[in-house]
């Protein structure tokens, strides 16, 4: 959930995951007096073809992780957008009502498929993203174009954001994340946003969001009537790995490609 990303330039393996408690969340928080989706982009202003989205874990902050776009060195994302956002800093439940960074609230650890979900504050933290797309979609980025990636909490609030956006998106990356509500939101998902293709990888040894909880991913966005590609890292605990993201790089590269020969 907490996973203070810290991927090095020699490609080594993203950092161990954190165990969120208290006490292991105490960090420092992301640099104050400064915007944080501001410090956190990367944009090409008139020129950006495609845009990517990273949303952190709880605990956690968006600069911790701009060090992900180095796995990203195809020629594909010489003309991507990165924004790497942080999350607001409020009270967390399952924590005792410590107050970190956080998209919403989590009421319990670790987290299972039957945990009780925050579907308000998702839905709240939903609405910031689309706000965020909505942005690049009126500076000219075409939806197709655009991809929304997330670790733990993150993953959460990727999938949220990518179902419930009126219009399809390139693609919606999940990793070490959960269903953040129940299967009455599905009524919401647009006729657009169901052909949005979702790519989600947990890590078997995952102790802190269960991988139980990843494996019922699938048959709810089954039952929704969306795509879905379920990758399971055996002995990957609640962490990034090296193998993950480049295989998200082909993944996402695959799309832009897919794109672009679309609109030609």
């Amino acid at each position: 959930m907490g996973s203070l990303v810290r991927l090095l330039f020699t490609l080594a393996a993203a950092v161990g995951a954190a165990a969120l408690l208290a006490a292991s969340l105490r960090r420092r928080a992301p640099p104050s007096g400064l915007p944080a989706q501001a410090v956190s982009s990367s944009h090409m202003a008139g020129r950006s073809r495609s845009f990517v989205l990273w949303l952190h874990g709880l605990g956690d902050s968006g600069p911790a992780n701009e060090p992900i776009r180095n796995f990203f060195s195809a020629p594909e994302f010489r003309l991507t957008k990165w924004s790497f956002p942080s999350a607001p800093r409020s009270p967390v439940s399952c924590n005792n009502g410590f107050v970190m960074p956080s998209w919403f609230d989590i009421h319990e650890l670790p987290i299972s498929a039957g945990s009780p979900q925050d579907e308000s504050g998702v839905l709240k933290a939903v609405e910031k993203v689309h706000a965020m797309i909505d942005k690049e979609v009126a500076d000219g980025i075409h939806p197709d174009n655009i991809f929304v990636c997330g670790f733990s909490q993150g993953g959460a609030l990727t999938l949220a954001s990518v179902l419930l956006y009126p219009k399809k998106l390139g693609g919606g990356a999940v990793f070490s994340g959960w269903v953040p509500f129940g299967s009455s939101v599905t009524e919401n998902i647009s006729s657009e946003a169901r052909k949005t293709p979702i790519l989600w990888s947990h890590g078997m040894a995952d102790r802190t969001v269960l991988f139980e909880a990843g494996q019922a991913g699938p048959p709810f966005l089954q039952s929704a009537g969306v795509n879905c590609e379920f990758k399971a890292y055996p002995d990957l605990g609640h962490t990034l790995s090296k193998e993950e993201l480049l295989y998200l790089e082909s993944w996402i590269k695959g799309r832009l490609n897919a794109s672009q020969e679309k609109d030609s």
